[in-house]
């Protein structure tokens, strides 16, 4: 019984997205001269979010590190500098069609998303280049900001090793994307466009 759905929830990591199949692609990702097995088999594997919003499916495409044994904040997360808010190719969220992302209008495409980090609040940034590495995030990766939001910190109650994005849905087309890594716990509210969150 556990073989049979271990094999169901890997083929539906595959399944193409549909209006309403709510499910993610990997296949959609960009990735950087690798195949979608390649990088989910790295080190930092990929990994696909479904973000449903109404009719329509938007998608986070991330790789998630974890600590081993490192610290995280102040390290692996750097406070007060850009970070790819992952690792590998940079975090990117794929709109079919036009949404609010904490309080910034985005029209369909597909942005790249990284972070500056303090200890109380993250800065993250939402940028119309993705299709590069993740790192370094410069002047010319910042020139491409479409906007930010700034969102504050709270702590989990369990240490966290990998660095993990999920999707909190609050209703038909709106919902946060939780963060967690460490200790750190960061929501990031989406909504389809023209709705109120």
């Amino acid at each position: 019984m556990k073989t049979l759905v271990r094999s169901l929830f890997v083929a539906s990591a595959f399944l193409p997205v549909s209006l309403h199949a709510q499910t993610a692609d990997p296949s959609a990702c960009w990735l950087r001269g690798a195949t979608v097995e390649e990088a989910m088999a790295r080190p930092s594997p990929l990994q696909a979010v479904a973000i449903p919003l109404g009719d329509a499916t938007a998608q986070l495409c991330y790789s998630r590190p974890s600590a081993r044994g490192r610290q995280v904040v102040g390290n692996l997360i750097p406070l007060g500098e850009p970070w790819r808010m992952g690792a590998n190719e940079p975090t990117q969220l794929h709109l079919p069609e036009a949404a609010e992302v904490g309080g910034v209008s985005l029209e369909p495409g597909v942005y790249s998303m990284y972070v500056v980090a303090g200890a109380d609040e993250w800065e993250i940034f939402l940028n119309s280049n993705y299709e590069r590495w993740g790192i370094p995030v410069d002047g010319s990766v910042m020139a491409t900001n479409v906007g930010s939001v700034t969102r504050p910190v709270e702590a989990t109650d369990d240490f966290v090793e990998t660095f993990t994005i999920r999707w909190d849905r609050h209703g038909d087309a709106m919902g946060h994307l939780v963060m967690e890594w460490e200790n750190a716990h960061v929501e990031l509210p989406i909504h389809a466009a023209g709705m109120s969150h």
